[in-house]
């Protein structure tokens, strides 16, 4: 074999190990915004878990608040129930806002905000809220990087062929004017 068949060997091989690295780093990508998305759905489990006890709790004050609990129930159903990530994204913040609707409800019910055991789950669904918003944001930053990831060149050249495609971020929508807004505190 010739000098020159070694060389255009060794640039093959080169190019195979080089398009190896890139594909094996879009997959850690990948898998980082997989795991970041299970995250994510912990909480929204968690979550999920503690509604039924704030529905029960609820109950036994705002007896004819029927309507608020069942949009509740409803939402939390949606939300379990939603096959991918637009539209878990969609039935978590319609939960979310159901949630809104039942704390502002109980600011018409003095016994009910003085419940201990409402307060407690107010508190447990405030501590699971500031966990969701923390996985929220890491879920968005792995998202960020993998998007980047498959445009940038040379991944770009071959990443679709590969099935790496775009992935969506875990958007609020139109809820975020809500949330932006700093929320009343009185005493």
């Amino acid at each position: 074999m010739s000098t020159t068949n070694w060389v255009v060997i060794g640039i093959i091989v080169v190019i195979i190990g080089w398009i190896f690295t890139v594909y094996n780093g879009l997959v850690s990508l990948r898998q980082r915004v997989s795991q970041a998305f299970a995250d994510i759905d912990v909480q929204l489990k968690l979550r999920s878990d503690l509604i039924p006890n704030l529905i029960e709790t609820v109950k036994g004050y705002v007896s004819h608040e029927r309507g608020t609990l069942e949009a509740i129930v409803q939402a939390r159903n949606a939300a379990i129930a939603a096959p991918g990530l637009p539209q878990k994204v969609a039935a978590e913040n319609a939960l979310s806002g159901a949630l809104r609707q039942l704390f502002a409800l109980s600011e018409s019910y003095p016994d009910l905000k003085a419940s201990q055991n409402f307060q407690q789950l107010q508190n447990e669904l405030s501590d699971i809220e500031n966990k969701l918003a923390a996985a929220r944001r890491f879920f968005n930053n792995a998202v960020q990087e993998y998007n980047t990831g498959i445009q940038q060149i040379p991944a770009a050249l071959f990443a679709g062929m590969f099935g790496f495609q775009q992935q969506p971020f875990f958007d609020l929508g139109e809820s975020r004017a809500q949330l932006d807004k700093a929320p009343s505190v009185k005493f």
